[in-house]
């Protein structure tokens, strides 16, 4: 390997590394390490619900015959593939050690199946053996053995001496190295586990859970509501998970002290806010970071579970936060999580100027720094790229890279330093936000810090100029650098075509039109790829607008309702 490479390499894990917390460095250690001895002796006895089991949110059906998954747009069976296929994909092989099926629209349905799968998972899954005995898809299992049985179903006393066995398990494998919503999915499986059975040992179990959650969720949470990954997907997944803790709290209500259970809800309905705020007029998130459809419940589904808890219903038009509530252009901005929302009756557009994420776990965390989406009419226009898996393959890092998403790029490098499956060296921070509001426009303006490390110390400065029939989107660039680029990406239902060199003619489904002219720059269509779902990954048309004079601007315009 040649100097300049090890240099870089060095580089890149210095730039990693320096953000991590100690315990993230000797937990990874202690994690790989320890082995903890298998606790077999006998599950505690159960604990009888005092209170009310409320139906939880539902995915979708993965389970389509008997021993026969469905996981992330590849099928696979039992018969075929086991439970620990090498060669098959981690995350679909930890999809399969989810039981996420037990709990998914119609289960009832499938409940010979359920049983069949529980008995074969417990005959070829040797406990503390395999990938079904690590940590993350052990306490997903937990939580999902525990709904299927408050749903009505029995576990045999195998399944609860199993049950009783991960619970132990997990207490001495918790993520502390990954901390994040994995250590959080750990303690609540451990509160889970602590209600369901009673005891001393079930005392301990539920103890240890409250801590970690009373710990992790005032950071996990900001304080406007945002998850702090900034990932509107993990975002669903961790306003269930709170959603989740609330229930099981009232269906054992004189377990958990009631201001504990409170300050949840205080927390899950400011999430529910966010989450309204981040969802298009489709009814789906935006796609900022890792992000993919039907990972977790549709918005709509963790609304209505919301609902049934009793929590007030989420407003989806926010009244604007910065002037009069009658102008043509509402918005509504997150400081602390960094998103900012604008919409008029024919538009809303997704903006992001926020942080990648927590300086030490940016694992899920893109390139995407002052990325934006725009929805016209109820459809999606202008996207980012999506997610469509995990892993260390050349796939992944082109998905988390600046050039995969709606924003501008500088000399052909990422905003911030993405590598490897999760890693990110430097990093962009945005500064120097405005955002101004006149009777018939809003103006965002934002810049980012993550190609100063470059010569020159260039420093990329977006605004967002939306009135009710219009979107004017202006990149400027102070200090030197090469070249810049402008990429937008087309949602693959709609149809753009060049009527000139500067104008583009952007064909929705309905057949109403949008037109987008490049004020300043150069364009030309390629191709890009476009996941919404992981395991699926489409083609779509992205305009490509370079400069190297240090502005491009860009304006698309609509016959507004």
């Amino acid at each position: 390997m040649r100097l300049d490479s090890l240099t870089r390499r060095a580089g890149l894990y210095w730039h990693t590394v320096k953000y991590l917390r100690p315990v993230q460095i000797y937990g990874r250690l202690w994690f790989r390490l320890a082995r903890p001895a298998l606790d077999t002796s006998p599950s505690p006895v159960l604990r009888l619900p005092s209170g009310q089991w409320i139906k939880p949110a539902q995915r979708r059906q993965s389970l389509v015959g008997e021993g026969q998954f469905y996981f992330l747009h590849q099928s696979g069976s039992l018969e075929q593939l086991g439970w620990d296929d090498a060669a098959t994909e981690k995350l679909w092989r930890y999809n399969q050690h989810y039981f996420d099926d037990l709990n998914a629209v119609a289960a009832p349905e499938r409940q010979a199946w359920h049983h069949s799968l529980l008995q074969n998972w417990l005959a070829q899954n040797p406990p503390g053996r395999g990938t079904g005995w690590d940590p993350y898809p052990t306490s997903l299992r937990i939580v999902n053995w525990v709904k299927w049985s408050l749903a009505g179903n029995v576990l045999s006393t195998h399944l609860l001496h199993s049950l009783a066995m991960q619970t132990r398990w997990l207490c001495k494998r918790l993520e502390i190295h990954l901390l994040g919503n994995h250590l959080f999915a750990n303690a609540k499986a451990l509160i889970f586990a602590g209600l369901f059975f009673e005891g001393h040992e079930a005392e301990q179990w539920l103890t240890k859970g409250l801590g970690i959650v009373a710990r992790e969720l005032p950071e996990q949470v900001l304080g406007d509501g945002g998850n702090f990954e900034r990932s509107p997907m993990y975002h669903s997944i961790f306003f269930e998970d709170v959603l989740d803790l609330i229930n099981i709290a009232q269906a054992w209500p004189q377990q958990i002290d009631i201001t504990t259970v409170d300050a949840w809800r205080q927390v899950a309905q400011k999430m529910h806010e966010w989450l309204a705020g981040m969802t298009h007029p489709d009814g789906q998130i935006g796609l900022f970071n890792d992000a993919a459809f039907n990972v977790t419940p549709l918005p709509a589904e963790l609304a209505d579970y919301a609902a049934r808890l009793g929590l007030p219903a989420a407003e989806r038009r926010d009244r604007s936060d910065i002037g009069a509530t009658n102008q043509p252009v509402s918005v509504k901005h997150w400081p602390i999580s960094g998103y900012i929302r604008l919409e008029s009756p024919s538009a809303v557009a997704l903006l992001d100027v926020a942080p990648i994420g927590p300086d030490y776990l940016p694992s899920h965390a893109n390139a995407d720094t002052l990325s934006f989406e725009l929805s016209l009419f109820g459809q999606r226009i202008v996207v980012n790229g999506g997610t469509s898996r995990y892993g260390l393959g050349p796939e992944r890092l082109s998905e988390r890279q600046t050039a995969a998403h709606s924003t501008v790029e500088l000399d052909g490098l990422s905003s911030s330093e993405v590598w490897g499956g999760f890693r990110v060296a430097r990093r962009a921070y945005p500064i120097d936000l405005r955002l101004d509001q006149t009777t018939d426009r809003v103006r965002v303006s934002c810049a980012h810090t993550g190609y100063r490390h470059l010569p020159g110390r260039p420093t990329p400065e977006r605004t967002w100029d939306m009135t009710a029939a219009s979107l004017r989107v202006t990149d400027r660039v102070t200090g030197s650098f090469r070249e810049m680029v402008a990429r937008y990406h087309f949602h693959p239902r709609v149809q753009v075509t060049a009527i000139s060199a500067t104008t583009y003619l952007i064909t929705l489904e309905d057949n109403r039109s949008v037109k987008l002219g490049i004020e300043s720059g150069s364009g030309a269509l390629i191709d890009a790829k476009y996941a919404e779902e992981f395991g699926n990954s489409v083609k779509i048309p992205c305009l490509r607008i370079s400069s190297n004079v240090g502005t491009i601007a860009v304006r698309l315009a609509w016959a507004a309702d």
